[in-house]
């Protein structure tokens, strides 16, 4: 990918939403006919959300701000980096952690070698790079951001939000290809169950100036069904289905505050590599969701486990057990 702002390409070529996303959009969809270095790798097992897919596909088309927030492991960096992938757009994620400073993003003078010589030289950040370019910012656990970055952050909430640096005597127009998206696991009002430790409430200011809002859940029950056979199909069926229905029972129990501990699609395809690598159910589920419950919980889990499988959870080798579900 080029590293200059003049020739920086724009989209070349238009996808085809309906064979690509399984979607009918009144508009057409920019795409780039070549993969650069910053374009996700494709999974083609991937499945997508349709509304969620819709509002991501906004924010690439019509350079709409899109704010996606659900439960972890849920697949919302995932949904991003996918639509990238199928349009070959360059895609930068930034994880928004306690540690990423105001000079992480924008940039601070730093001493460089010149013709063998040090002199100090502006070194821009991951924002200011990202904004010159046709590139898909995303910004992870957008709601565990530093006050002091996200203020940063809210003057390119505006479509054509221009970045000044002071420091600088400089003025940044954004890419016309540049996409800005961020993914969090509340809606902004902070986390009333305890589940995110570390998260916020949001600038209300802030998030007013989101152009698209979407929530992703955990698929139906069908869905993760597809994406465990195309994950890992040497998968028995009948044991995929027990695993799935066991992860909408956990995801029940947590709903009615019997558990604290989330069964997310991602713990459930670790579960299933795990049961590949070792040819034990139990051991898998323990290492990959078991283990992360609480002391008091765990009886719960196991006879959730039971009703699934007919198998006690400490039974050791499942092979070749009857599966309930």
């Amino acid at each position: 990918m080029t590293d200059t702002y003049d020739s920086a390409p724009l989209p070349d070529s238009v996808c085809e939403p309906r064979a690509t996303f399984g979607l009918d959009l009144p508009w057409p969809l920019p795409a780039y006919s070549r993969r650069e270095a910053h374009v996700p790798e494709l999974d083609p097992a991937f499945r997508f959300v349709p509304d969620v897919c819709r509002a991501l596909l906004l924010g690439f088309a019509h350079n709409r701000r899109v704010y996606l927030h659900g439960p972890h492991g849920s697949g919302k960096s995932s949904h991003i980096e996918q639509v990238a992938a199928r349009l070959n757009w360059p895609c930068v994620r930034i994880n928004l952690d306690g540690h990423v400073t105001r000079a992480d993003l924008i940039g601070r003078d730093m001493v460089v070698l010149e013709d063998g010589l040090q002199v100090t030289r502006f070194v821009p950040g991951m924002l200011v790079w990202a904004l010159e370019r046709p590139v898909a910012l995303v910004f992870d656990e957008y709601d565990a951001g530093r006050p002091d970055v996200m203020f940063v952050i809210q003057r390119l909430l505006e479509t054509n939000g221009r970045l000044t640096l002071l420091d600088q005597n400089r003025v940044i127009t954004p890419h016309p290809a540049f996409r800005l998206f961020a993914t969090a696991n509340t809606a902004g009002q902070g986390d009333a169950s305890g589940l995110y430790v570390g998260t916020q409430p949001l600038n209300q200011a802030q998030m007013d100036r989101w152009h698209v809002v979407a929530e992703l859940d955990y698929l139906p029950a069908d869905q993760e069904l597809d994406i465990l056979a195309a994950r890992a199909p040497q998968l028995d069926a009948q044991c995929a289905r027990g695993m799935v229905a066991l992860a909408g029972l956990c995801r029940r129990a947590y709903g009615q505050g019997e558990l604290s501990t989330l069964l997310s699609l991602r713990a459930l395809l670790t579960w299933a590599e795990n049961h590949l690598l070792l040819a034990d159910l139990a051991a898998a589920f323990r290492l990959a969701f078991l283990n992360r419950c609480d002391d008091t919980e765990r009886p719960l889990v196991a006879e959730l486990y039971q009703r699934c499988f007919a198998a006690e959870l400490g039974a050791g080798h499942e092979r070749g057990q009857q599966y309930r579900y």
